[in-house]
Protein backbone atom coordinates (compact mmCIF):
# COMPACT_ATOMS: atom_id res chain seq x y z
CA UNK A 1 0.00 0.00 0.00
CA UNK A 2 1.38 3.38 -1.00
CA UNK A 3 1.58 5.78 1.91
CA UNK A 4 1.31 9.56 1.65
CA UNK A 5 4.81 10.48 2.76
CA UNK A 6 6.55 13.82 2.29
CA UNK A 7 10.11 14.98 2.89
CA UNK A 8 11.97 18.28 2.75
CA UNK A 9 15.61 19.25 3.28
CA UNK A 10 16.00 22.19 5.66
CA UNK A 11 19.04 23.90 7.13
CA UNK A 12 20.46 23.24 10.58
CA UNK A 13 18.93 26.34 12.18
CA UNK A 14 15.37 25.08 11.74
CA UNK A 15 13.68 23.49 14.74
CA UNK A 16 11.17 20.99 13.40
CA UNK A 17 8.20 20.75 15.75
CA UNK A 18 5.81 17.81 15.45
CA UNK A 19 2.69 19.88 15.99
CA UNK A 20 3.11 22.76 13.58
CA UNK A 21 3.32 23.17 9.84
CA UNK A 22 6.86 23.28 8.43
CA UNK A 23 7.23 26.70 6.82
CA UNK A 24 10.86 26.55 5.73
CA UNK A 25 11.62 26.32 2.04
CA UNK A 26 13.79 23.48 0.82
CA UNK A 27 17.57 23.77 0.79
CA UNK A 28 19.41 21.61 -1.74
CA UNK A 29 23.04 22.71 -1.49
CA UNK A 30 25.66 23.99 0.91
CA UNK A 31 29.38 24.52 1.33
CA UNK A 32 32.01 23.81 3.96
CA UNK A 33 35.75 24.05 4.39
CA UNK A 34 37.86 20.90 4.45
CA UNK A 35 38.03 20.66 8.25
CA UNK A 36 34.54 21.91 9.03
CA UNK A 37 31.46 19.99 10.18
CA UNK A 38 28.43 20.81 8.04
CA UNK A 39 24.92 19.87 9.14
CA UNK A 40 21.46 19.89 7.59
CA UNK A 41 18.18 18.10 8.19
CA UNK A 42 15.77 16.01 6.20
CA UNK A 43 12.30 16.57 7.62
CA UNK A 44 9.63 13.94 7.00
CA UNK A 45 5.92 13.50 7.61
CA UNK A 46 3.52 10.64 6.98
CA UNK A 47 -0.25 10.64 6.75
CA UNK A 48 -0.30 7.28 8.51
CA UNK A 49 1.56 5.58 11.35
CA UNK A 50 4.58 3.65 10.12
CA UNK A 51 6.42 1.64 12.78
CA UNK A 52 9.73 1.25 11.01
CA UNK A 53 11.39 3.31 8.29
CA UNK A 54 15.01 2.77 7.35
CA UNK A 55 16.98 5.85 6.39
CA UNK A 56 19.84 5.23 3.99
CA UNK A 57 22.50 7.55 2.64
CA UNK A 58 24.36 7.22 -0.64
CA UNK A 59 27.36 9.42 -1.34
CA UNK A 60 30.96 9.29 -2.46
CA UNK A 61 31.76 10.78 0.96
CA UNK A 62 29.43 8.45 2.84
CA UNK A 63 32.19 7.47 5.29
CA UNK A 64 32.21 11.07 6.53
CA UNK A 65 28.45 11.31 7.06
CA UNK A 66 26.59 10.69 10.32
CA UNK A 67 22.81 10.49 10.56
CA UNK A 68 20.82 10.89 13.77
CA UNK A 69 17.17 11.21 14.61
CA UNK A 70 16.06 14.46 16.21
CA UNK A 71 14.28 13.51 19.42
CA UNK A 72 11.77 15.50 21.45
CA UNK A 73 12.33 16.71 25.00
CA UNK A 74 9.59 17.91 27.34
CA UNK A 75 9.69 21.45 28.70
CA UNK A 76 7.51 22.58 31.57
CA UNK A 77 9.44 25.85 31.89
CA UNK A 78 10.33 27.17 28.42
CA UNK A 79 11.18 30.78 29.33
CA UNK A 80 10.68 33.52 31.92
CA UNK A 81 7.39 35.39 31.95
CA UNK A 82 8.82 38.74 30.86
CA UNK A 83 10.70 37.40 27.86
CA UNK A 84 11.31 39.32 24.65
CA UNK A 85 9.67 38.48 21.33
CA UNK A 86 12.62 36.63 19.76
CA UNK A 87 11.19 33.24 20.68
CA UNK A 88 9.87 30.28 18.71
CA UNK A 89 7.18 29.50 21.28
CA UNK A 90 6.63 30.06 24.98
CA UNK A 91 4.25 27.26 25.86
CA UNK A 92 5.12 24.03 27.67
CA UNK A 93 5.37 21.02 25.45
CA UNK A 94 7.74 18.91 23.35
CA UNK A 95 10.80 20.59 21.83
CA UNK A 96 13.28 19.15 19.30
CA UNK A 97 16.70 18.77 20.92
CA UNK A 98 18.46 15.42 21.52
CA UNK A 99 20.22 13.85 18.54
CA UNK A 100 19.59 10.15 18.89
CA UNK A 101 21.57 7.42 17.13
CA UNK A 102 19.58 5.58 14.51
CA UNK A 103 18.67 2.12 15.72
CA UNK A 104 18.49 -0.99 13.63
CA UNK A 105 14.73 -0.58 13.49
CA UNK A 106 15.09 2.82 11.83
CA UNK A 107 12.71 5.65 12.67
CA UNK A 108 8.98 5.76 13.28
CA UNK A 109 6.47 8.05 11.58
CA UNK A 110 3.50 9.32 13.58
CA UNK A 111 0.37 10.43 11.73
CA UNK A 112 0.55 14.05 10.66
CA UNK A 113 3.70 14.87 12.64
CA UNK A 114 6.81 16.41 11.16
CA UNK A 115 10.06 14.85 12.42
CA UNK A 116 13.60 15.17 11.10
CA UNK A 117 16.87 13.39 10.50
CA UNK A 118 20.00 15.35 11.42
CA UNK A 119 22.81 14.81 8.92
CA UNK A 120 26.38 15.87 9.70
CA UNK A 121 29.28 15.78 7.29
CA UNK A 122 32.76 15.91 8.79
CA UNK A 123 35.38 15.87 6.01
CA UNK A 124 38.21 15.70 8.60
CA UNK A 125 40.52 17.50 6.18
CA UNK A 126 40.63 14.30 4.12
CA UNK A 127 38.13 15.01 1.35
CA UNK A 128 39.40 16.48 -1.90
CA UNK A 129 37.75 19.83 -2.73
CA UNK A 130 34.80 19.48 -5.08
CA UNK A 131 31.04 18.93 -5.34
CA UNK A 132 29.59 15.90 -3.58
CA UNK A 133 25.95 14.91 -4.09
CA UNK A 134 24.26 12.88 -1.37
CA UNK A 135 21.00 10.96 -1.71
CA UNK A 136 18.97 10.19 1.42
CA UNK A 137 16.35 7.46 1.02
CA UNK A 138 13.43 6.54 3.27
CA UNK A 139 12.61 2.85 2.84
CA UNK A 140 9.89 0.63 4.34
CA UNK A 141 10.59 -2.79 5.89
CA UNK A 142 9.18 -4.29 2.70
CA UNK A 143 11.83 -2.53 0.61
CA UNK A 144 9.37 0.01 -0.80
CA UNK A 145 10.96 3.42 -1.16
CA UNK A 146 8.80 6.11 0.40
CA UNK A 147 10.87 9.12 -0.61
CA UNK A 148 14.35 10.35 -1.45
CA UNK A 149 16.10 13.69 -1.25
CA UNK A 150 19.27 14.94 -2.89
CA UNK A 151 21.71 17.42 -1.34
CA UNK A 152 24.91 18.73 -2.89
CA UNK A 153 27.78 19.79 -0.64
CA UNK A 154 30.75 21.73 -1.92
CA UNK A 155 34.02 21.15 -0.10
CA UNK A 156 36.11 24.31 -0.45
CA UNK A 157 39.88 23.95 -0.67
CA UNK A 158 40.71 25.82 2.53
CA UNK A 159 41.01 25.03 6.23
CA UNK A 160 39.58 26.76 9.24
CA UNK A 161 42.42 28.08 11.42
CA UNK A 162 42.92 26.76 14.93
CA UNK A 163 40.37 28.09 17.42
CA UNK A 164 41.83 31.01 19.36
CA UNK A 165 38.84 31.46 21.65
CA UNK A 166 39.10 29.89 25.09
CA UNK A 167 35.82 28.05 25.55
CA UNK A 168 34.56 26.31 28.67
CA UNK A 169 31.21 24.74 29.41
CA UNK A 170 31.41 23.66 33.02
CA UNK A 171 32.01 19.94 33.24
CA UNK A 172 30.19 18.42 36.22
CA UNK A 173 32.29 15.38 37.05
CA UNK A 174 29.95 14.26 39.81
CA UNK A 175 26.91 14.13 37.54
CA UNK A 176 28.53 11.23 35.69
CA UNK A 177 28.91 9.27 38.93
CA UNK A 178 25.32 9.81 40.03
CA UNK A 179 23.65 9.10 36.70
CA UNK A 180 25.73 6.05 35.82
CA UNK A 181 25.82 4.76 39.42
CA UNK A 182 29.58 4.49 39.58
CA UNK A 183 32.16 5.46 42.19
CA UNK A 184 34.16 8.62 41.62
CA UNK A 185 37.35 7.88 39.67
CA UNK A 186 36.63 4.19 39.39
CA UNK A 187 37.75 2.67 36.09
CA UNK A 188 34.17 2.95 34.80
CA UNK A 189 34.14 6.63 35.76
CA UNK A 190 37.40 7.23 33.91
CA UNK A 191 35.88 5.58 30.81
CA UNK A 192 32.88 7.89 31.01
CA UNK A 193 35.10 10.91 31.59
CA UNK A 194 37.00 10.12 28.41
CA UNK A 195 33.80 9.88 26.37
CA UNK A 196 32.33 13.11 27.67
CA UNK A 197 35.59 15.05 27.52
CA UNK A 198 36.18 13.90 23.94
CA UNK A 199 32.68 14.99 22.92
CA UNK A 200 33.33 18.39 24.49
CA UNK A 201 36.62 18.77 22.60
CA UNK A 202 34.97 17.71 19.34
CA UNK A 203 32.59 20.66 19.79
CA UNK A 204 35.15 23.38 20.41
CA UNK A 205 35.43 23.17 24.21
CA UNK A 206 39.16 23.54 24.82
CA UNK A 207 39.17 24.42 28.54
CA UNK A 208 37.96 22.06 31.25
CA UNK A 209 36.75 22.70 34.79
CA UNK A 210 39.14 20.58 36.85
CA UNK A 211 37.94 19.57 40.33
CA UNK A 212 40.93 19.94 42.61
CA UNK A 213 38.23 19.67 45.28
CA UNK A 214 34.49 19.17 44.82
CA UNK A 215 33.47 22.39 43.02
CA UNK A 216 31.40 24.69 45.28
CA UNK A 217 28.87 25.41 42.53
CA UNK A 218 25.07 25.41 42.65
CA UNK A 219 25.10 23.80 46.08
CA UNK A 220 22.53 24.46 48.78
CA UNK A 221 24.02 26.28 51.76
CA UNK A 222 24.86 23.55 54.24
CA UNK A 223 24.44 20.86 51.58
CA UNK A 224 26.96 18.76 49.71
CA UNK A 225 27.50 17.47 46.22
CA UNK A 226 29.01 14.02 45.70
CA UNK A 227 32.76 14.10 46.30
CA UNK A 228 34.90 14.40 43.18
CA UNK A 229 38.32 15.46 44.43
CA UNK A 230 41.44 15.00 42.35
CA UNK A 231 43.93 15.98 45.07
CA UNK A 232 44.63 13.61 47.95
CA UNK A 233 44.94 15.34 51.32
CA UNK A 234 46.37 13.81 54.49
CA UNK A 235 46.29 15.56 57.85
CA UNK A 236 49.75 15.08 59.40
CA UNK A 237 49.37 17.35 62.42
CA UNK A 238 47.56 20.42 63.64
CA UNK A 239 47.08 22.57 60.51
CA UNK A 240 49.67 20.41 58.74
CA UNK A 241 48.97 18.54 55.50
CA UNK A 242 50.47 16.25 52.89
CA UNK A 243 49.19 16.35 49.31
CA UNK A 244 49.09 13.78 46.52
CA UNK A 245 48.62 14.64 42.86
CA UNK A 246 48.44 11.21 41.20
CA UNK A 247 44.76 11.49 40.25
CA UNK A 248 45.27 15.02 39.00
CA UNK A 249 48.12 13.77 36.83
CA UNK A 250 45.90 11.06 35.34
CA UNK A 251 43.21 13.69 34.71
CA UNK A 252 45.67 15.92 32.87
CA UNK A 253 46.98 13.00 30.82
CA UNK A 254 43.42 12.06 29.84
CA UNK A 255 42.63 15.65 28.91
CA UNK A 256 45.79 15.86 26.82
CA UNK A 257 44.82 12.67 25.03
CA UNK A 258 41.38 14.09 24.23
CA UNK A 259 42.71 17.48 23.09
CA UNK A 260 41.95 19.77 26.04
CA UNK A 261 44.32 22.74 25.94
CA UNK A 262 43.56 24.66 29.15
CA UNK A 263 42.65 23.80 32.72
CA UNK A 264 40.47 25.97 34.93
CA UNK A 265 40.97 24.80 38.46
CA UNK A 266 37.81 24.69 40.56
CA UNK A 267 36.84 27.61 42.76
CA UNK A 268 38.82 28.02 45.96
CA UNK A 269 35.88 29.66 47.77
CA UNK A 270 32.12 29.20 47.76
CA UNK A 271 29.77 30.69 45.19
CA UNK A 272 27.91 33.98 45.63
CA UNK A 273 30.16 35.63 48.15
CA UNK A 274 33.42 33.73 48.79
CA UNK A 275 32.53 33.41 52.46
CA UNK A 276 33.32 29.74 53.01
CA UNK A 277 35.68 26.99 51.91
CA UNK A 278 34.69 24.30 49.41
CA UNK A 279 34.15 20.77 50.66
CA UNK A 280 37.60 19.23 51.16
CA UNK A 281 38.06 15.61 52.16
CA UNK A 282 41.19 14.32 53.87
CA UNK A 283 42.59 11.27 55.54
CA UNK A 284 42.99 11.89 59.26
CA UNK A 285 44.03 9.14 61.67
CA UNK A 286 43.43 6.61 58.92
CA UNK A 287 39.86 7.70 58.21
CA UNK A 288 38.39 9.81 55.42
CA UNK A 289 36.63 12.88 56.74
CA UNK A 290 35.56 16.33 55.62
CA UNK A 291 37.95 18.93 57.03
CA UNK A 292 36.53 22.07 55.38
CA UNK A 293 33.13 23.16 54.11
CA UNK A 294 30.23 25.46 54.87
CA UNK A 295 31.25 25.71 58.51
CA UNK A 296 34.66 27.08 57.50
CA UNK A 297 35.24 30.84 57.58
CA UNK A 298 36.98 31.57 54.29
CA UNK A 299 39.21 34.18 55.92
CA UNK A 300 39.89 32.17 59.07
CA UNK A 301 43.31 30.96 60.16
CA UNK A 302 42.61 27.27 59.48
CA UNK A 303 41.72 27.60 55.80
CA UNK A 304 44.38 30.24 55.25
CA UNK A 305 46.97 27.82 56.68
CA UNK A 306 45.69 25.09 54.37
CA UNK A 307 45.95 27.27 51.26
CA UNK A 308 49.39 28.51 52.29
CA UNK A 309 50.58 24.91 52.17
CA UNK A 310 48.50 23.60 49.29
CA UNK A 311 48.83 26.30 46.62
CA UNK A 312 52.67 26.46 46.60
CA UNK A 313 52.81 22.69 46.16
CA UNK A 314 50.16 22.81 43.42
CA UNK A 315 52.04 25.58 41.62
CA UNK A 316 55.25 23.55 41.84
CA UNK A 317 53.41 20.54 40.41
CA UNK A 318 51.97 22.67 37.60
CA UNK A 319 55.45 23.88 36.68
CA UNK A 320 56.98 20.42 36.88
CA UNK A 321 54.35 19.24 34.40
CA UNK A 322 54.75 22.20 32.02
CA UNK A 323 51.24 23.54 32.57
CA UNK A 324 52.05 27.15 33.49
CA UNK A 325 50.62 28.66 30.31
CA UNK A 326 47.61 26.34 30.37
CA UNK A 327 46.37 26.92 33.93
CA UNK A 328 43.64 29.28 35.14
CA UNK A 329 42.18 29.76 38.60
CA UNK A 330 38.85 30.83 40.11
CA UNK A 331 38.13 32.53 43.42
CA UNK A 332 34.31 32.60 43.60
CA UNK A 333 31.50 32.43 41.08
CA UNK A 334 29.11 35.34 40.46
CA UNK A 335 29.87 37.70 43.35
CA UNK A 336 27.75 40.86 43.52
CA UNK A 337 28.48 44.29 44.94
CA UNK A 338 27.27 43.01 48.32
CA UNK A 339 30.25 40.64 48.27
CA UNK A 340 33.01 43.13 47.46
CA UNK A 341 34.57 42.87 50.91
CA UNK A 342 34.51 39.08 51.18
CA UNK A 343 35.71 38.66 47.59
CA UNK A 344 38.59 41.06 48.22
CA UNK A 345 39.51 39.15 51.37
CA UNK A 346 39.58 35.86 49.49
CA UNK A 347 41.59 37.34 46.66
CA UNK A 348 44.16 38.76 49.06
CA UNK A 349 44.66 35.31 50.59
CA UNK A 350 45.64 33.73 47.27
CA UNK A 351 46.95 36.53 45.03
CA UNK A 352 50.61 36.18 45.99
CA UNK A 353 50.40 32.39 46.05
CA UNK A 354 49.04 32.41 42.49
CA UNK A 355 51.20 35.19 41.12
CA UNK A 356 51.60 34.91 37.38
CA UNK A 357 48.49 32.80 36.86
CA UNK A 358 45.29 34.32 35.43
CA UNK A 359 42.32 34.38 37.78
CA UNK A 360 38.99 34.39 35.95
CA UNK A 361 35.56 34.79 37.49
CA UNK A 362 32.04 35.29 36.18
CA UNK A 363 30.83 38.62 37.55
CA UNK A 364 28.89 41.49 36.08
CA UNK A 365 29.69 44.52 38.22
CA UNK A 366 32.42 46.69 36.73
CA UNK A 367 33.43 47.83 40.24
CA UNK A 368 35.29 44.55 40.79
CA UNK A 369 37.54 45.33 37.83
CA UNK A 370 37.81 49.04 38.57
CA UNK A 371 38.98 48.32 42.13
CA UNK A 372 41.59 45.88 40.83
CA UNK A 373 39.97 42.85 42.43
CA UNK A 374 39.90 40.82 39.23
CA UNK A 375 42.12 41.26 36.19
CA UNK A 376 40.22 38.80 34.00
CA UNK A 377 36.50 39.46 34.53
CA UNK A 378 33.85 37.44 32.73
CA UNK A 379 30.76 39.67 32.49
CA UNK A 380 27.42 38.39 31.27
CA UNK A 381 26.57 39.39 27.71
CA UNK A 382 23.77 41.66 28.96
CA UNK A 383 26.14 43.48 31.35
CA UNK A 384 29.16 43.73 29.09
CA UNK A 385 28.80 47.36 27.93
CA UNK A 386 30.83 49.02 30.74
CA UNK A 387 33.64 46.55 30.12
CA UNK A 388 33.56 47.32 26.39
CA UNK A 389 33.47 51.07 26.99
CA UNK A 390 36.57 50.88 29.18
CA UNK A 391 38.45 48.67 26.74
CA UNK A 392 38.88 45.75 29.14
CA UNK A 393 41.21 43.08 27.76
CA UNK A 394 41.30 40.17 27.62
CA UNK A 395 37.54 40.23 27.16
CA UNK A 396 35.40 37.23 28.05
CA UNK A 397 31.66 36.85 28.31
CA UNK A 398 29.04 34.34 29.41
CA UNK A 399 25.31 33.79 29.51
CA UNK A 400 23.06 31.65 31.70
CA UNK A 401 19.52 31.71 33.08
CA UNK A 402 19.29 35.49 33.49
CA UNK A 403 20.31 36.46 29.95
CA UNK A 404 16.99 36.06 28.14
CA UNK A 405 16.24 39.56 26.86
CA UNK A 406 17.76 40.71 23.57
CA UNK A 407 21.05 38.81 23.90
CA UNK A 408 22.18 35.45 22.56
CA UNK A 409 21.31 32.28 24.47
CA UNK A 410 20.39 28.63 23.93
CA UNK A 411 17.04 27.84 25.56
CA UNK A 412 14.84 25.23 23.84
CA UNK A 413 12.30 27.95 23.15
CA UNK A 414 14.70 30.23 21.30
CA UNK A 415 15.45 30.08 17.59
CA UNK A 416 18.76 28.41 16.76
CA UNK A 417 19.84 31.63 15.04
CA UNK A 418 19.92 33.23 18.49
CA UNK A 419 22.45 30.59 19.51
CA UNK A 420 24.60 30.79 16.37
CA UNK A 421 24.84 34.60 16.15
CA UNK A 422 27.28 34.43 19.06
CA UNK A 423 30.12 33.56 16.70
CA UNK A 424 29.76 36.84 14.84
CA UNK A 425 29.52 38.79 18.10
CA UNK A 426 32.61 37.16 19.60
CA UNK A 427 34.54 37.98 16.44
CA UNK A 428 33.44 41.61 16.30
CA UNK A 429 34.52 42.26 19.88
CA UNK A 430 37.64 40.13 19.59
CA UNK A 431 36.61 38.10 22.62
CA UNK A 432 39.27 36.02 24.32
CA UNK A 433 36.92 33.55 25.94
CA UNK A 434 33.39 32.29 26.46
CA UNK A 435 32.05 30.50 29.55
CA UNK A 436 28.85 28.67 30.32
CA UNK A 437 27.99 26.92 33.56
CA UNK A 438 26.18 23.89 32.17
CA UNK A 439 27.75 21.22 29.99
CA UNK A 440 26.07 18.41 31.94
CA UNK A 441 24.32 19.66 35.09
CA UNK A 442 21.85 16.83 35.74
CA UNK A 443 20.55 17.89 39.15
CA UNK A 444 17.78 20.11 40.39
CA UNK A 445 18.75 23.62 41.49
CA UNK A 446 21.25 23.65 44.37
CA UNK A 447 22.07 20.00 43.58
CA UNK A 448 19.33 18.72 45.86
CA UNK A 449 18.10 15.85 43.70
CA UNK A 450 19.25 13.81 40.72
CA UNK A 451 17.11 14.18 37.60
CA UNK A 452 16.60 12.27 34.38
CA UNK A 453 17.61 14.87 31.76
CA UNK A 454 15.43 13.21 29.13
CA UNK A 455 12.34 14.00 31.21
CA UNK A 456 13.30 16.97 33.41
CA UNK A 457 14.93 19.68 31.33
CA UNK A 458 14.59 22.68 33.65
CA UNK A 459 16.59 21.61 36.74
CA UNK A 460 13.39 20.87 38.62
CA UNK A 461 11.54 23.99 37.51
CA UNK A 462 14.42 26.36 38.28
CA UNK A 463 15.95 27.26 34.90
CA UNK A 464 14.34 27.42 31.46
CA UNK A 465 14.87 24.25 29.46
CA UNK A 466 18.22 24.27 27.69
CA UNK A 467 20.15 26.23 30.29
CA UNK A 468 21.54 23.42 32.46
CA UNK A 469 23.13 21.05 29.96
CA UNK A 470 24.19 20.50 26.35
CA UNK A 471 24.55 16.71 26.49
CA UNK A 472 22.20 13.96 27.58
CA UNK A 473 23.35 10.76 29.30
CA UNK A 474 22.92 7.94 26.83
CA UNK A 475 23.31 4.30 27.80
CA UNK A 476 26.58 4.10 25.91
CA UNK A 477 27.81 7.65 26.47
CA UNK A 478 26.91 11.23 25.60
CA UNK A 479 23.92 12.10 23.44
CA UNK A 480 24.53 15.44 21.77
CA UNK A 481 21.90 18.11 21.19
CA UNK A 482 20.82 20.49 18.46
CA UNK A 483 22.00 23.32 20.71
CA UNK A 484 25.46 21.82 21.01
CA UNK A 485 25.83 21.37 17.25
CA UNK A 486 24.62 24.91 16.56
CA UNK A 487 27.01 26.33 19.17
CA UNK A 488 29.82 24.55 17.35
CA UNK A 489 28.62 26.09 14.09
CA UNK A 490 28.98 29.48 15.79
CA UNK A 491 32.56 28.64 16.72
CA UNK A 492 33.24 27.55 13.15
CA UNK A 493 31.83 30.86 11.90
CA UNK A 494 34.24 32.61 14.25
CA UNK A 495 37.18 30.64 12.85
CA UNK A 496 36.03 31.33 9.27
CA UNK A 497 36.00 35.04 10.08
CA UNK A 498 39.54 34.72 11.47
CA UNK A 499 40.63 33.11 8.20
CA UNK A 500 38.97 35.83 6.16
CA UNK A 501 40.74 38.41 8.34
CA UNK A 502 44.08 36.85 7.35
CA UNK A 503 43.10 37.27 3.70
CA UNK A 504 41.34 40.69 3.73
CA UNK A 505 42.31 42.45 6.94
CA UNK A 506 40.22 42.96 10.05
CA UNK A 507 38.79 46.36 9.06
CA UNK A 508 37.39 44.98 5.82
CA UNK A 509 35.78 42.02 7.57
CA UNK A 510 34.21 44.22 10.26
CA UNK A 511 32.82 46.56 7.61
CA UNK A 512 31.34 43.60 5.76
CA UNK A 513 29.63 42.29 8.89
CA UNK A 514 27.66 45.49 9.41
CA UNK A 515 27.05 46.19 5.73
CA UNK A 516 23.36 46.64 4.94
CA UNK A 517 22.24 46.61 8.56
CA UNK A 518 20.24 49.45 10.09
CA UNK A 519 22.43 49.30 13.20
CA UNK A 520 25.87 47.80 13.81
CA UNK A 521 26.03 44.36 15.44
CA UNK A 522 26.35 44.40 19.23
CA UNK A 523 25.65 41.79 21.88
CA UNK A 524 22.04 42.97 22.09
CA UNK A 525 21.45 44.27 18.57
CA UNK A 526 21.87 41.86 15.68
CA UNK A 527 19.95 40.31 12.78
CA UNK A 528 17.32 38.03 14.25
CA UNK A 529 16.80 35.70 11.31
CA UNK A 530 18.65 32.62 10.17
CA UNK A 531 18.75 33.79 6.55
CA UNK A 532 21.15 36.61 7.43
CA UNK A 533 23.52 34.25 9.25
CA UNK A 534 23.49 31.70 6.45
CA UNK A 535 23.83 34.24 3.65
CA UNK A 536 26.68 35.99 5.47
CA UNK A 537 28.44 32.67 5.88
CA UNK A 538 27.93 31.96 2.17
CA UNK A 539 29.54 35.34 1.47
CA UNK A 540 32.47 34.49 3.75
CA UNK A 541 32.92 31.15 1.99
CA UNK A 542 32.81 32.87 -1.39
CA UNK A 543 35.48 35.38 -0.39
CA UNK A 544 37.71 32.63 1.02
CA UNK A 545 37.32 30.63 -2.19
CA UNK A 546 38.03 33.72 -4.26
CA UNK A 547 41.30 34.37 -2.41
CA UNK A 548 42.31 30.71 -2.58
CA UNK A 549 41.84 30.69 -6.35
CA UNK A 550 43.73 33.97 -6.76
CA UNK A 551 46.65 32.57 -4.76
CA UNK A 552 47.12 29.62 -7.14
Amino acid sequence: MTQKFETRIVHSLVKVFPDEELQETEVVKGAALQNEVFSYQVAYRSQHWIPSIHVKVESEIGDYITMRSVGLSPSEYPVQGDHDDNMLRTTPGLYPDPLLPLSGDGVRAYPGQWRSIWISVNPKNEVIPGLYPTVVRFVMESGEELAKERFELEIIGAQLPKQQLLHTQWFHTDCLTTHYHTDAFSERHWELLKQYIQTAVDHGINMLLTPLFTPPLDTEVGGERPTVQLVDVEVTGENQYRFGFDRLKRWVELCNECGIEYFEFSHLFTQWGAKHAPKIMATADGEAKRIFGWETDASGDAYRAFLNQFLPQLVEWIRENGLESRSYFHISDEPTLDHLESYESARNIVKDLLEGFPIIDALSDYDFYEKGLVENPIPANNHIEPFLEHGVTPLWTYYCVSQYKDVSNRFFSMPSARNRILGYQLYKYDAAGFLHWGYNFWYTQYSKQVIDPFHVTDAGGAFPSGDAYLVYPGEDGPIESIRMEVMYEALQDLRALRLLEELMGRDAVLAALDEGLDEPITFSCYPRNADWILSKRDWINGKIKEHMLAAK
